[in-house]
């Protein structure tokens, strides 16, 4: 069994008593019944991957907002600051394995900000992160299988909510099908799509749940 806590990276990063960037980082780390070493692993994937993203506030969006700043004072425009917001959430901890999704937030203006997910399984015995195709073994259609299934579910959410999807899904989620975009649940499996993949904004961020009897 895995324990997490979460760590953060924050700051608000002004420009002439401005705030200009505000961002927040959270990130997990792991203790672990399973391996010491396979922990380890993963909270240096993490820690990485949260340096990584503080460097691209710190140094690349941080100018852009002070550019977007500069024109919004020549404007006389209301000054709204950029932000960068990382969360992660937990889906499945039992046994030996871990699920997760991280969501990416940036707003740099505009009506609204855009999200991003991502999305990990671990093995805490190994420390390997788990693929898709791990949960179809000897199954080489398991995507086509998995399309046809959300297909289905689509069809079926329209019959409720008519124009929540573009008209073409069929196609699209087909063509935007990423076996990165899934995580666990005491449930079944989830894939997800991110925002104006196969719908329109208004419609968030698509999932959908797999169960694992079936």
């Amino acid at each position: 069994m895995q324990t997490i806590s979460k760590l953060t990276l924050s700051d608000t990063m002004y420009f002439e008593n401005t705030p200009a960037l505000n961002y927040k980082i959270d990130y997990p780390q792991f203790t672990s019944t399973c391996s010491r070493r396979a922990a380890a692993a993963v909270n240096s994937f993490y820690r990485l991957r949260a340096k990584s993203l503080e460097t691209y506030c710190r140094f690349t969006l941080y100018p852009q907002a002070v550019t977007d700043l500069k024109q919004l004072r020549e404007d006389r425009d209301p000054l709204l600051g950029f932000e960068f917001l990382v969360t992660f959430q937990v889906t499945y901890n039992s046994g030996c394995i871990v699920s997760l999704y991280m969501d990416q937030y940036e707003f740099e203006g505009g009506a609204h900000g855009s999200t991003q997910r991502t999305s990990q399984t671990w093995d805490f015995s190994t420390g390997k992160r788990m693929q898709l195709s791990d949960f179809y073994p000897h199954n080489p259609s398991y995507r086509e299988e998995i399309q046809t299934q959300i297909q289905s579910g689509i069809g079926r959410r329209l019959e409720q909510e008519p124009s929540t999807y573009f008209e073409d899904y069929p196609e699209l989620l087909r063509t935007t099908f990423n076996p990165e975009s899934f995580y666990l649940t005491p449930e079944g499996l989830v894939i997800y799509y991110q925002q104006y993949d196969i719908a329109p904004y208004s419609t968030g961020m698509p999932q959908f749940l797999l169960p694992f009897n079936e």
